[in-house]
């Protein structure tokens, strides 16, 4: 690894928030999307609220306006009837009628061309036309029947306004002026009309509104009754007399503003109204919502273009940087990632490295004392069979040192998954409670024992001595955690797993679980409690092999193991092992013996370790076989070659030169089929390669009795 590779993963890797960066610019987005909606929202109310202030106050203009142009043509038309009366005086029908063409031309200078002035007729008693300023002389006619007539009759000396009507002599749209004369007496002399023209008035109004479609001017009678609009309306309609204008008219408010939806067109309009002067009239501006309503849309959506153009160059900008944040955050998780995966896998090799030196380290030295230890055993037996010759208790005192150094070697195996395995079908419900004692006289006077087993336990496929060790392991281990005593549970139930977290395949498994109410462990000591020589017990008290053990021994079946403990309340560790199921054509096993045991003859014997090819051919040849000692299988195999024949080829599997044991084994089976041969190793290596041979195995140090069963030599 390079320097600037080393510092890099050495260092501890920065922290960096990604979250809060990303909610930082979600904030900035979202402020940038309702701050701006806010604004625009307020803005667009009080520009609303503005316009139509604007619109009251330009329709508040217009009706004054139009109102003191209303007053100067009816002031006009006051002054025209005041000096018409004056005129006539007291006459009657019959004066009038006599002075017709006097009356005529002052009528005419009283006219005096005034646009707003269509004509002006003098009407007697009856309504009969007597002068006008239409016609020489006036034609026949009465109006005696209509409304302004009666209502003048009525309402003298006051002027009445009539309704529209198209004049009878002028054939234009007018309404008049009606004064009723009266008497010294106060008797009726008959009327004066002014009739004006409705165009005078419609022409003015426009050019007040300057054409404007959307503004209207009006002008009402206090009843209600239209007499001049612009525009006017489709049809000539006439307005409601149930509107709100129509109420404040009949109120006789002198002004106001009204809004209204009108029941001609449907459309709602803003409403000034003026009444004119002392008149029984009102003038009346108006202006459509709807197009104050359009100029504001207009308005704001240019303004709303104008205030998206820089939200959208910011929210781009908000989304840019979100889209690169996504991206920073997956690279950096990445590195993070690789860098982690890095660090994790220099500390595995490193693991790995220390695992593997310490696994070769404790195989080899297994596999040295194990042929010290063959040497001894065969020594031991061989006193054995000569009765000992006095020397019975010292054997017996190697004998059992043996075994001891048997069962360490056996333990230093497992851990370094080298052990030879001697698996066989385990009916834990008969074998738990025979290990039962020994379990119990290894937990000591102060710790209580129990074994539960569930009812129809599957059988497991295992090495029971191998089992036993586990148990034993962890029952020393509950011991030294209970020194006060305590209780040691041993429960055993079929379970099947589905989905679990042991890493074990779905399936069917015994489970057995070990449980003490001792002191219990840290989650810290529990994750490191299988690793290999680890131990927090004092110095010289522990090897840190049991656990390992353990977790061997329960993988080495198929199977795993698992620790649960909590500080002060005990510790459980749980075996799952997996449910063994006897197949009805099964083959022998592999590492059976051979069904047929090898007559007295010659025997092959292949052990590069002189020490225990001595100890071993001295046990055969007590068998009554002759024995030939090979240090290689490249010289057995000479040999063989050569055309010797033997009753049994015995070899060790681990030997110098080109070929091992196993390959002897391969040669022979295809060279001489009906060759019987038996491997014997301290080693599990490349033993499912034996097995499937079908050649029989012997685990290093055996004892003479799977000697014995290999061989039976004549005396």
């Amino acid at each position: 690894m390079h320097r600037a590779e080393r510092i890099a993963v050495d260092l501890p890797v920065p922290s960096r928030d990604f979250a809060a960066t990303r909610r930082m610019l979600l904030i900035v987005l979202a402020v940038s999307i309702l701050f701006p909606l806010a604004c625009l929202t307020g803005y667009g109310y009080f520009d609303y609220q503005r316009r139509i202030t604007d619109a009251n106050d330009s329709i508040e203009r217009l009706s004054r306006v139009a109102d003191e142009q209303a007053v100067k043509v009816l002031d006009l038309n006051r002054q025209m009837g005041s000096r018409i009366i004056e005129l006539l005086g007291d006459s009657d029908d019959a004066q009038i009628r006599a002075r017709e063409a006097e009356l005529y031309q002052r009528l005419r200078e009283i006219d005096g061309d005034f646009p707003q002035v269509s004509s002006i007729a003098l009407l007697g008693v009856d309504g009969d036309l007597l002068v006008s300023t239409l016609a020489y002389p006036a034609p026949a006619m009465s109006i005696a029947e209509r409304e302004d007539f009666r209502a003048a009759k009525i309402m003298r000396p006051h002027a009445y306004f009539s309704q529209p009507m198209m004049g009878p002599l002028s054939k234009n749209n007018v309404f008049t002026t009606a004064i009723g004369r009266s008497g010294t007496n106060g008797e009726f002399l008959g009327v004066v009309t002014v009739a004006l023209r409705t165009e005078y008035f419609s022409r003015f109004y426009r050019e007040l509104t300057g054409g404007d479609p959307d503004v209207a001017l009006a002008l009402f009678r206090q009843d209600g009754e239209m007499l001049v609009r612009y525009p006017p309306w489709p049809g000539n309609k006439r307005p409601s007399s149930h509107s709100a204008f129509a109420a404040a008219l009949r109120d006789k408010q002198l002004f106001g503003f009204v809004r209204q939806r009108s029941v001609i067109d449907g459309a709602e309009r803003l409403l000034a109204f003026r009444r004119v002067g002392d008149y029984p009239l009102y003038v009346m501006s108006a202006y459509t919502v709807s197009a104050i309503a359009a100029a504001w849309r207009n308005h704001f959506v240019a303004i709303v273009l104008l205030t998206a153009v820089p939200c959208v160059a910011i929210w781009l900008l908000v989304f840019y940087s979100l889209r690169r944040l996504d991206a920073e955050r997956r690279a950096w998780e990445r590195w993070q990632g690789e860098v982690a995966m890095r660090l994790s896998a220099e500390a595995s090799t490193r693991q790995l490295q220390r695992m593997g030196a310490l696994g070769n380290l404790v195989a080899n030295v297994a596999h040295d004392f194990n042929n010290l230890l063959m040497v001894v055993s065969a020594n031991v037996e061989l006193a054995r069979l000569k009765h000992y010759n006095g020397l019975q208790k010292e054997v017996q005192a190697v004998e059992r040192a043996t075994a001891s150094a048997e069962a360490l070697t056996r333990r230093l195996l497992s851990v370094a998954r080298k052990q030879p395995l001697k698996q066989e079908p385990i009916d834990l419900a008969r074998w738990l409670p025979a290990a039962a004692p020994l379990i119990d006289s290894g937990l000591g006077d102060t710790v209580e024992l129990s074994v539960n087993v569930a009812e129809n336990l599957w059988q497991v496929l295992a090495d029971p001595t191998d089992l036993e060790f586990a148990i034993m392991n962890l029952a020393m281990n509950a011991r030294d955690a209970m020194p006060h005593g305590g209780r040691f549970v041993i429960r055993c139930q079929n379970n099947r797993l589905v989905g679990s977290d042991t890493e074990l395949p779905d399936g069917e498994y015994v489970l057995i679980a070990c449980s003490d109410d001792g002191e219990g462990m840290t989650e810290a000591v529990a994750r490191r409690a299988f690793e290999p020589l680890f131990t927090t017990k004092l110095r010289g008290s522990g090897t840190g092999l049991g656990l390992a053990q353990v977790l061997s021994m329960c993988e080495q079946a198929g199977g795993t193991a698992k620790i649960d403990s909590v500080p002060g309340s005990g510790t459980t560790v749980r075996l799952y092992l997996p449910r063994y199921r006897a197949r009805g054509a099964e083959a022998a096993a592999t590492d059976a013996l051979p069904a047929t045991p090898v007559s007295s003859g010659m025997v092959l014997l292949v052990e590069d370790n002189e020490d225990v090819a001595a100890g071993v051919a001295a046990v055969l040849e007590t068998f009554g076989c002759e024995v030939r000692h090979e240090p290689t299988a490249d010289q057995a195999l000479d040999v063989l070659t050569g055309g010797a024949r033997f009753e049994l080829v015995l070899s060790d599997i681990q030997m110098p030169g080109k070929l091992n044991g196993i390959d002897l084994a391969e040669k022979v089976r295809s060279a001489w089929p009906s060759q019987k041969i038996a491997l014997m190793t301290g080693y599990a290596d490349e033993l499912e390669r034996a097995r499937r041979l079908g050649i029989a195995i012997l685990a290093k140090p055996f004892n003479i009795d799977e000697l014995h069963a290999l061989v039976v030599c004549a005396p």
